[in-house]
């Protein structure tokens, strides 16, 4: 028998994503992926100055505000072939670095570690029993017996309430759940201490970019930041220690109990390393550019087929021509016209809504290809590109998280086809996290050192030419490989386009009727409750879901929701 599930809204995101699957015998077999408001700015920037853009583009989403104001100052400096300031390079990859380690805190502790940990259960563990196992695994200093005792105090009050404040319409009890008591305290009280950590990345970001959400900072050319050794009101030893002094708050947490969390709590859902996989086709983009012209990066990009680590093509600077010929977003599925594959530069949003049908268009969101083939982008992909391509962070911090499984499982050996998995995707977003603190921390050091030369350049001005040119900027944002593409005219915007992580992944079929990542990771999921169907959120909340860039709103009725006056 064939059963119908909806889940809409998907939470723990924004609320835009709705999923259907049908479930037969216990599992997944047909699934669709729909964001369910329409992303219009791309009208909005129609006419306007390029150099305005990246402030109206950081208003796609309240969570990923930095990479839409960084990748869209770099789509309009690609399509001027301007030269960057070493400085504003380093500015902008401490923000983006910052924000990212932020971003993959929260999304494991706060909006998906429920998915696997039962917090009701926490209350019959033994605090002394989950320290000695916590100690076994790292050296996070939070970890002792009154820390976890005083945790679970505080639990058993919120149930005494009445109430489980945060934790309040958890999947408690569900038979897809596993973890023992000691282990769901463990995840609980780094949950709480995830709280307080987190925010030392934010402080980063607003140190640097003047407030967070929605830097203040980066201009066509460079950025806004002042640099003086004396001035205090610029960017000056006072401001940079301060930065300094967050990142070595954030780097035993990271590396001593997010790298070790993962896997542990992994180690318990095993069988999670052969669901999920989907698409596995893998894309990622270099960052964190070391020159003037983006042709040396920090961090390596390219394209991996069908999971294949021995096909990776590097893709080498912010001008390849091997990601900018390769992307397309087809609106077969998708309330757009157009039912054809069209490059960005081309690209058309003119929405043309119906409802949602389930063999024609159903979603807001496109359905992005590279070089006509489907796509998963995220930090998988970001692992898996880096491994092939032989960077030694990566797989050191890898080689640490499996030996953290195999610790707590038992299990002679992890293969590396345990990636493309549901619980993969977490494992590797935990990597890319560690790695990601050792790039801050670099970044930082090179910024310093480079100020101290007697460098203090940090903007170059943008000459407008007449006629038509076109650009693209890209990032390795926290969801995956981040674009914007922008077409100019005598000084305006033309068209732009943004192919953005949750368009890759969260799109629907395209146009050769493909699944997208979603839906294909859904296949062959069970179900075991389908009026509580945990199993289908755990796989798509591994993607870290963040709708609101792939689509934003439309209102059929046509009535006014707000009135906004330009200045």
């Amino acid at each position: 028998m064939t059963t119908r599930i909806t889940v809409d809204p998907i939470t723990r995101i924004e609320g835009h994503l709705r999923i259907d699957v049908e479930v037969d015998n216990g599992k997944v077999t047909k699934a669709w992926s729909s964001g369910q408001m329409w992303r219009g700015i791309e009208k909005i920037l129609i006419g306007r100055d390029p150099r305005e853009a990246w402030m109206y583009t950081q208003r796609f989403c309240g969570v990923c505000t930095t990479v839409h104001a960084i990748t869209s100052v770099r789509a309009v400096e690609n399509a001027l072939q301007m030269e960057i300031p070493v400085n504003a390079q380093l500015v902008r990859n401490i923000i983006q670095t910052a924000h990212a380690v932020q971003d993959h805190i929260v999304h494991f502790y706060h909006l998906s570690a429920v998915d696997w940990v039962d917090v009701v259960s926490a209350l019959k563990a033994d605090p002394k029993a989950t320290s000695k196992l916590a100690e076994s695994l790292s050296d996070w200093h939070m970890n002792s017996e009154h820390e976890m005792r005083a945790v679970q105090e505080r639990l058993q009050t919120f149930v005494n309430s009445g109430q489980l404040g945060p934790f309040a319409s958890g999947f408690w009890g569900h038979p897809a759940m596993k973890l023992p008591p000691e282990v769901n305290l463990l995840a609980v009280a780094h949950y709480l201490q995830a709280l307080d950590i987190q925010n030392h990345a934010n402080k980063i970001v607003a140190i640097l970019g003047g407030k967070s959400p929605h830097i203040q900072n980066v201009a066509v050319g460079g950025i806004s930041n002042s640099i003086s050794h004396e001035a205090p009101s610029v960017l000056n030893i006072e401001r940079l220690m301060l930065v300094k002094g967050f990142i070595d708050k954030l780097e035993p947490f990271v590396k001593s109990a997010y790298l070790t969390d993962v896997p542990a709590i992994g180690a318990f859902y095993l069988d999670w390393t052969k669901l999920g996989g989907g698409v596995m086709n893998y894309l990622s983009v270099p960052d964190c550019p070391q020159d003037t012209k983006g042709t040396k990066f920090d961090m390596v990009g390219g394209y991996i087929e069908n999971g294949d680590l021995a096909s990776y093509k590097p893709i080498t600077n912010f001008n390849d021509s091997y990601f900018r010929d390769g992307v397309a977003e087809s609106s077969k599925h998708s309330w757009y016209e157009g039912d054809k594959a069209l490059h960005p530069f081309k690209g058309e949003t003119n929405p043309q809504y119906t409802d949602f049908q389930d063999e024609g268009k159903y979603s807001w969101v496109k359905a992005p290809t590279f070089y006509g083939k489907r796509a998963e982008v995220g930090p998988l992909a970001n692992v898996l590109v880096s491994v092939a391509a032989g960077n030694e962070r990566y797989t050191n911090y890898l080689n640490q998280a499996i030996g953290v499984i195999k610790t707590v499982s038992g299990a002679s050996e992890i293969p590396m086809s345990a990636l493309h998995s549901t619980i993969g995707r977490h494992a590797a977003r935990a990597v890319r996290c560690a790695v990601l603190i050792d790039v801050l921390k670099d970044q930082w050091t090179k910024l310093v050192e480079n100020i101290a030369s007697g460098d203090a350049d940090t903007f170059n001005a943008p000459v407008f030419p007449k006629g038509e040119i076109e650009g693209f900027g890209f990032h390795e944002a926290p969801r995956g490989a981040l674009s914007h593409w922008v077409v100019i005219e005598d000084g305006k915007i033309k068209n732009y386009q943004a192919v953005v992580p949750s368009t890759w992944n969260a799109g629907p079929r395209d146009a050769n009727d493909e699944p997208g990542p979603y839906e294909a990771s859904l296949m062959d999921n069970p179900v075991a409750d389908p009026e509580n169907p945990l199993e289908v959120l755990r796989t798509v909340h591994s993607f870290d879901p963040c709708i609101a860039c792939a689509i934003h709103m439309v209102d059929t009725e046509q009535k006014e929701i707000v009135k906004v006056k330009a200045l």
